[in-house]
């Protein structure tokens, strides 16, 4: 598997240290870990070449839900090796052949990444315009804008040469860095590196650079070491959710939204995941985005890593998302669609996006949300105007719906929509909106009822109501996938345990309901941004902190647990 491949590899680096003359646990000054050799296949812009890496910008930004905005998101190597640092250590750099900008950063740990934001770890970040380096260090405070995060330290300085080595270092209490071997910032480490772990980003806004070197040394009594991402270590549990609901009904998955962040470096997520699950759900890493930032241009590297996750623990996976209104990349937003001829040249835009997504993932996912969210954030019954809308009109996810057959006629097919999940005009129009499809010649398999419950006043789902739902879908020739359930902590842990299980029990005694699955797996990575801007954890999983939440235990109890 490609992961094992990725941990032999990060071993082998122990091995070049042992072949210096020393070992992992007892490391010479003088040892050096050549990071241009590990793995950063997965990295989206990052590719070997010449002994080097070859750096080109990705433009990946997180928009927000108006389709405004554009938060940096620069990728790290996530899927390939990071660094176990329990003490002083040096990274090095030479940076060339920069025709824009040149960023490397450092970090304690992933940053995560929210539907609309990301939220950035402790580290450092440099980055190189011509003869200027701006330095940006973050504590890992919490900010006061999510989307907006400011470093704790920010500077500019000169270099003489562009192409010098640069280096980070910590040094006993201290954060410095330096570039020609000069000290450029020297100062207390203020909650940076304290997490042991050290995570590499290299990035560009608008160009592309070459990597010559990228070395990491460590002094006597300072342990380095390669590691590979955390959930390799995970096992499938024999007593756990997925195994539980798989004697009450053979087949039926239990499943999860995953991010790779977490599942590269943290083991408790792992830990509960593979134990608990048998099925993920991409939580971003496959909407548009992320794998198509510019037209024509695909970025598939953390999907991919994700879905490598899946294949080696035997993981269904569910993709999510083709057409959605929300985490569109620019250039999909600014397509024209004034007249028929812009209208043609846009669909053709659009369904070779199609195809290429479908295509490279053909084979690899069990289901897909073809559509997502089409119908009016206020909770209408309308669907929303936008580009797939003002491209093809209103039968649009048929036209979706045919690309995705023809590139793969083995994925089940689903709409997937929230505030559907008891009856009533929007769930009504669902049915209307899934049925149309079918009958344009789209290849509907069913819908996927997310079920957020985000205030048990408004949103609750009665298990009464949700029966009624489901033989509604079934009678009309669709399938239904519980699809995103969560539920707020607002009216207490009892209450919240309570929806969750009429949630699951009813899904698992319908045979409409195929699946359940829930939008996260640990409250260590449930944030959100509060009506003030505020940035607010959550707490509405089955886990916190890689223990079980009460809604676990409501969840096992209705699994015979």
């Amino acid at each position: 598997m490609a992961w094992r491949r990725r941990i032999l590899m990060a071993l082998a680096s122990g091995l070049l240290l042992a072949a210096a003359g020393c070992t992992p646990n007892n490391p010479e000054p003088d040892v050096v870990l050549d990071l241009l050799r590990q793995d950063w296949g997965n990295t989206p812009g990052v590719t070997p070449d010449g002994g080097g890496l070859r750096v080109a910008a990705t433009s990946r930004t997180i928009v927000e839900q108006d389709g405004g905005g554009g938060q940096p998101n620069p990728p790290l190597n996530l899927a390939g090796t990071h660094l176990e640092a329990k003490g002083d250590f040096t990274l090095s750099a030479t940076l060339t052949d920069v025709t824009a900008d040149a960023s490397w950063s450092v970090y304690d740990s992933p940053p995560v990444i929210a539907d609309e934001f990301r939220i950035e770890p402790a580290g450092v970040r440099l980055t190189l315009r011509g003869n200027e380096l701006d330095i940006a260090v973050f504590d890992g405070s919490r900010q006061e804008t999510a989307t907006a995060p400011r470093p704790a330290h920010e500077e500019r300085v000169t270099l003489q040469n562009p192409d010098t080595e640069l280096s980070v270092r910590r040094a006993g209490d201290r954060l410095e860095v330096a570039g020609g071997g000069k000290t450029l910032l020297s100062q207390p480490l203020q909650g940076v590196f304290g997490s042991g772990q050290l995570w590499l980003g290299l990035a560009s806004d608008a160009g592309t650079f070459q990597v010559s070197s990228l070395t990491a040394t460590a002094p006597e009594g300072s342990p380095l070491t390669a590691a590979g991402p955390a959930v390799e270590q995970a096992a499938a549990g024999e007593d756990g959710l997925q195994a539980l609901a798989g004697r009450i009904r053979p087949g039926f998955r239990l499943g999860a939204a995953v991010a790779l962040g977490p599942l590269a470096s943290d083991p408790d997520y792992g830990r509960v995941l593979v134990g608990n699950f048998g099925a993920i759900t991409p939580e971003n890493a496959m909407k548009a985005q992320n794998i198509s930032p510019q037209q024509g241009v695909y970025t598939f590297g953390e999907a991919d890593a994700i879905l490598a996750v899946a294949e080696s623990k035997g993981l269904a996976v569910h993709g999510h998302t083709i057409a959605f209104t929300e985490a569109m990349p620019r250039w999909m937003q600014d397509l024209p669609a004034g007249t028929d001829a812009e209208r043609r040249s846009s669909a053709t835009a659009l369904l070779d996006y199609v195809s290429a997504v479908v295509t490279h993932f053909k084979g690899r996912l069990d289901s897909l949300d073809v559509v997502n969210e089409p119908f009016d954030t206020d909770q209408g019954t309308g669907l929303q105007e936008n580009i797939w809308y003002r491209v093809f009109g209103p039968g649009y996810p048929a036209a979706v719906s045919r690309a995705v057959y023809d590139a793969d006629p083995d994925v089940k097919q689903y709409i997937n929509e929230n505030g559907a999940d008891v009856p009533g005009p929007r769930q009504d129009a669902l049915l209307r909106l899934a049925l149309d499809t079918n009958a344009r010649g789209g290849h509907i398999y069913g819908v996927g009822l997310q079920a957020h419950v985000y205030n048990l006043e408004t949103d609750a789902i009665p298990a009464r109501d949700l029966a009624r739902t489901l033989r509604t879908f079934q009678d009309a020739g669709l399938l239904v996938r519980i699809s995103e359930n969560d539920v707020v902590d607002d009216d207490g842990t009892e209450a919240q345990a309570q929806q969750y299980a009429a949630v699951v029990e009813t899904c698992l005694r319908s045979s409409a309901c195929v699946s359940y699955t829930t939008w996260g797996v640990d409250n260590r990575y449930d944030w959100l941004i509060d009506d003030d801007g505020s940035l607010q954890q959550g707490h509405d999983y089955l886990f916190e902190n890689g223990q079980p939440t009460a809604p676990y235990h409501a969840v096992r109890k209705v699994l015979g647990g």
